[in-house]
């Protein structure tokens, strides 16, 4: 099996994992379309645009825990984070909307999945991810 091959089977089991995990729920509450356009963005991803996720999620990591130090969410390195956090999305969804970044930041708070990732990290950073997000898109 190539290395192209060993990929794209990568993605296709990322995408089967997050369907037995969230895929009902996802399509529920934003819709068929655009589950499947986001299943289709992260199909269409090179290795290099893959890496280049995997390494702004562990600069979102690095810089909310940073911003944590700080103290503020309103500070500019919460607001880096913050900013980093959407392009990370954009990735994933066919267009930035401040709205739903600010929605799923909350989400991140208030399903303790979504918490437990962040809060695995550092504890508290969900929370603090959330009033950053909600800082950054003035909402």
């Amino acid at each position: 099996m190539s290395d192209k091959e060993k990929f794209e089977g990568f993605k296709r089991e990322m995408i089967a994992e997050n369907e037995r995990k969230y895929g009902q729920e996802a399509r529920t509450q934003y819709g068929e379309a655009v589950v499947e356009r986001s299943n289709r963005r992260l199909m269409n991803m090179s290795k290099q645009e893959m890496d280049r996720q995997t390494a702004m999620a562990e600069e979102i990591h690095a810089l909310l825990s940073k911003a944590m130090d700080d103290g503020d969410p309103a500070g500019e390195v919460a607001q880096q984070a913050a900013a980093l956090h959407g392009e990370w999305l954009g990735a994933y969804w066919p267009e930035y909307d401040p709205e739903a970044h600010a929605n799923l930041a909350r989400m991140y708070v208030e399903d303790e999945r979504f918490k437990q990732y962040y809060d695995s990290r550092r504890p508290g950073a969900a929370e603090f991810l959330r009033d950053a997000v909600l800082v950054y898109t003035g909402l």
